[in-house]
């Protein structure tokens, strides 16, 4: 299940990025006094009395010198409102209440969206000063006082949030329907993921068009076949932040993150024209990151000028390209002519499979015996790492538990050997693998 999207908006300068921080609990977004720091939006994971969402820090809702106030604010605000499941409002008890305060509450009030009103710089305990009341012409309800900067108020804040989230200890039966495979179809802008859709689906259920950007949300689609039951999730295109100027494309970047929280599999969608970018490796990133279980799909090959051996000159790039993640398949594919289309069915079902893949305690522990025997485990000053053993914590990906007498002793290129002897005899193909070390004293049962 998707985690629901809490927006901070409101003029620049009146401490968002102080709270956005103060409540995601670390140093994420650039605080600075000058107006208008926070160009590109910064989002975080929040969790509050057992709710998780997403918490997005904005840009400040105020115009340059040069344009018309209410265009830019109304820009802003109808980003918020089309994104978020919650929107909290931040204004500023030093400033009072200002014109451009009342233009946004009027705007976000046409939304029906939950609007909590925050005054922040509300730094004295105990009552509030006589200039907070001014904030209840807002029209928004009861204004909580918040200090960012002490955190005083922000657990009211958070209680307030919490009220307009749905439970999430409720199992969502769509999401947890096992038949069906989720699958996000993620990569930059143009590559034709909207295109891939429509050849899967044999109708224009997507908008496929050659301006990049044309996408800019999260669109399901659902598609059984002889292969099984898939969603697949077309997602707006990821740019390179410094291409990044529509605000729109900005909060896309937001859904496309959150298409991959809700998939099970990644097509991470490259052109073969253009070929492999710094934005792809970043897009995978994203995937990796989430333990999705990955499939490298080239599109557009039929626009390649090819001979006997160009696949596999281009294969040999990408693997160096996307060494990082050497365990994903590649694929050449083209949604145009529909070259390789069912080959790309088959290969989300076995990923999903492997990502999915459970191995019993006995058979790790004798591929542990045996790798260990052929290469010892590292020493250092005299003292050698022991493996006392491994389990199987989960999957989705494939977690791996050992126990060992000490975590600093196992170094990350014998965690790399172990993961390549694992992968040599169960295969996990198309998943990413962890590692979780404990530390168990010898002696100690």
């Amino acid at each position: 299940m998707a985690k629901s999207v809490v927006a901070v908006v409101g003029r620049p300068n009146v401490g968002k990025s102080t709270l956005f921080n103060k409540l995601i609990g670390s140093r994420l977004s650039i605080v600075d006094d000058k107006p208008g720091v926070t160009r590109d939006r910064i989002y975080g994971d929040c969790e509050w009395l057992n709710h998780k969402f997403l918490l997005v820090d904005t840009g400040g809702i105020e115009p340059d010198t040069n344009d018309v106030i209410l265009s830019q604010m109304r820009q802003q605000a109808e980003i918020a409102i089309s994104t978020a499941d919650v929107i909290i409002l931040v204004t500023d008890l030093k400033d009072g209440v200002v014109a451009s305060d009342y233009e946004v509450a009027s705007m976000l009030q046409k939304s029906g969206k939950p609007i909590i009103l925050c005054v922040n710089k509300c730094d004295s305990i105990g009552a509030p000063a006589p200039e907070f009341y001014e904030f209840y012409n807002l029209g928004l309800g009861d204004p909580i006082a918040v200090s960012a900067v002490h955190g005083h108020g922000t657990g009211d804040l958070l209680d307030e949030v919490i009220k307009y989230l749905p439970d999430t200890s409720e199992e969502d039966d769509d999401d947890d329907d096992e038949e069906i495979i989720k699958v996000a179809v993620i990569g930059k802008p143009n590559v034709g993921k909207s295109s891939l859709i429509n050849r899967i689906t044999g109708e224009n259920r997507a908008i496929v068009s050659n301006i990049a950007g044309t996408t800019r949300d999260s669109t399901d689609t659902f598609i059984e076949n002889s292969y099984g039951k898939f969603n697949f999730i077309d997602t707006a295109g990821l740019r390179r932040k410094s291409k990044v100027n529509d605000a729109i494309e900005k909060y896309s970047i937001i859904r496309a993150r959150m298409a991959v929280e809700r998939a099970n599999v990644c097509v991470i969608m490259i052109d073969a024209v253009e070929g492999f970018t710094e934005q792809d490796s970043k897009v995978a990133g994203i995937a990796l990151e989430q333990g999705k279980a990955c499939i490298i799909v080239v599109n557009k090959w039929d626009a390649v000028e090819k001979d006997g051996n160009t696949m596999n000159e281009y294969r040999k790039k990408l693997e160096n390209d996307f060494s990082f993640m050497s365990f994903a398949p590649i694929m050449f594919i083209s949604a145009k002519t529909g070259q390789r289309i069912d080959r790309l069915f088959e290969m989300i079902v076995f990923v999903h499979s492997q990502n999915s893949m459970r191995i019993s305690t006995g058979k790790l522990n004798d591929v542990l015996a045996g790798a260990t025997a052929r290469v010892q485990p590292p020493t250092d000053k005299g003292k050698r790492l022991k493996i006392y053993y491994m389990t199987q914590a989960s999957t989705r990906p494939p977690t791996f538990v050992f126990f060992v007498n000490n975590a600093e002793l196992f170094h990350f290129s014998y965690q790399r050997y172990l993961e390549n002897q694992i992968r040599e005899v169960f295969g996990l193909d198309g998943t990413p693998v962890r590692f979780i070390i404990r530390e168990r004293n010898e002696g100690k049962k």
